[in-house]
């Protein structure tokens, strides 16, 4: 069939009207829907074991194979729906191929759960006649069903973000819209096909019409537990801060331990480095890796160990602001801190003149301040490693190598001594600490506590920190 599409498919759910759906597409002599061709536990339809000459055998060894055969196929153009427990190699597959249409539908998550645990309850998930309707009644179980959105969630986030990396678009249609005649022969056209029905398939009918609270024996304890979600996310923080890469060569490994550190600048690194360089104090440790170079290392190092430490945040933004902003040495940043002094009126004073504690207090809350809208993308000035957020710097971590081990600063010993355990050597003694805490400690009080959890809400929620003091 010529056209944009060669082929179609379903995105979908189970109890989400998927087969009223595709009896509706078979109306149309263009279009054929091939049910769930990539079930993995039949094909098409319940109890085939092949489709389109196609067996499952040869469809788990070669899936594609099955695409191929479903175009082949005839005239018409093919499809079939996809669930997001269906072979993950297809739903890549088509979710990159443009010449695939998408159509994604979808509905109240309550309204499926609560079907399919009657579909699950009577055995029956088509009806095609009132008479052969069996009865049941669903029992709300919270924690099932917040599993159930999760499942729900991640699969249609992934299926939004490939579309949007990709710049396609999909023909959406909810589950109340499927019975719309105009709606059934807009999704015609979107896929190509100019012929428009009539009517509607009479070869389905909606199994459970009736409302929730008939259908659900505990529904006031469904009531209760759904008000309890945040269907507008409205306690989520919100979060504009870049993504972040990898990070890979700045990974150091020991000479002669399978230890791996991913450092969070702004964090104890000089004492992380003492601490690997301890346990072979006359070899260099292992440093400028790339990836390939990485992935090398990882298969000759048997047993390895990937960490990182994370800091409290006040401290952490401390730190970064007394070496980056405070300081005149190597590790400053003089034209950010002409920035932050001219233009965001950070009261900073001139590079290395003696400073009062006051001074200091008010040049910290300053630049907290100025972090608040840097995160939030607001400035001109880049994010720095050494003040983004923890939360993300390890996410791009985690992009090629994720660490085995998150250790705590404010835990360092008994943790160093946890992680030599576990690759079956002894800690060596831990290095001393900068004095970072001991600066902080004289200017540290309740505003500047606020003010650095208004600039990491995130890094407080994830990591669990409380106040510094």
């Amino acid at each position: 069939m010529a056209g944009k599409f060669d082929y179609f498919v379903v995105l979908a759910e189970m109890r989400t009207g998927s087969n009223f759906l595709e009896a509706n597409l078979n109306e149309f002599d263009g279009l054929q829907c091939y049910g769930e061709a990539f079930n993995p536990h039949f094909v098409g339809h319940k109890n085939k074991s092949a489709l389109c000459g196609v067996t499952l055998d040869q469809r788990e060894t070669d899936p594609m194979s099955l695409i191929a055969a479903l175009r082949a196929a005839g005239d018409e153009l093919p499809g079939f729906r996809f669930f997001h427990d269906h072979d993950p190699r297809v739903l890549a597959h088509v979710l990159a191929d443009r010449r695939c249409a998408k159509i994604i539908l979808t509905r109240n998550p309550a309204e499926s759960y609560v079907s399919l645990q009657i579909a699950a309850q009577t055995g029956q998930w088509k009806l095609s006649d009132m008479k052969d309707r069996r009865d049941g009644r669903a029992v709300f179980d919270p924690a099932g069903f917040e599993t159930f959105l999760a499942t729900l969630q991640q699969f249609q986030q992934r299926v939004l973000h490939s579309l949007q990396t990709t710049g396609q678009t999909a023909f959406y249609v909810a589950y109340d819209d499927i019975g719309d005649l105009d709606v059934i022969n807009g999704m015609a056209r979107f896929l190509g096909v100019d012929q428009k029905l009539d009517a509607l398939s009479g070869a389905l009918k909606k199994q459970n019409p009736e409302p929730l609270a008939e259908k659900v024996e505990n529904f006031a304890e469904m009531q209760a537990a759904l008000a309890g979600f945040d269907r507008f996310d409205l306690t989520r923080t919100p979060n504009f801060e870049p993504r972040r890469g990898p990070a890979v060569p700045g990974f150091i490994a020991a000479a002669t331990a399978p230890l791996l550190y991913m450092p969070l600048k702004g964090g104890p690194v000089a004492e992380a480095t003492a601490w690997l360089q301890a346990f072979a104090p006359d070899q260099p440790l292992i440093t400028g890796f790339t990836q390939k170079t990485l992935r090398q290392w990882k298969r000759k190092t048997p047993g390895h160990r990937g960490f990182t430490i994370v800091s409290h945040p006040v401290l952490r933004a401390y730190r970064s602001f007394a070496a980056h902003i405070l300081g005149a040495g190597g590790d400053s940043f003089p034209a950010i801190r002409e920035t932050l002094a001219g233009r965001y009126k950070v009261p900073l004073p001139k590079p290395g003149t003696d400073i009062s504690d006051d001074q200091r207090r008010a040049a910290f809350l300053g630049f907290l301040g100025f972090l608040k809208g840097n995160l939030a993308g607001q400035t001109s000035i880049r994010v720095d490693a050494s003040w983004a957020t923890q939360d993300a710097v390890i996410q791009g971590f985690a992009q090629f190598a994720a660490p085995d081990l998150i250790l705590r600063e404010d835990r360092l010993p008994g943790d160093w001594a946890m992680l030599a355990a576990q690759v079956d050597l002894a800690a060596p003694e831990a290095p001393a600490g900068d004095n970072a805490a001991q600066d902080l400690a004289r200017i540290y009080d309740a505003e500047i506590e606020a003010a650095a959890r208004d600039v990491y809400q995130r890094d407080y929620m994830v990591f669990g920190y409380r106040g510094w003091a």
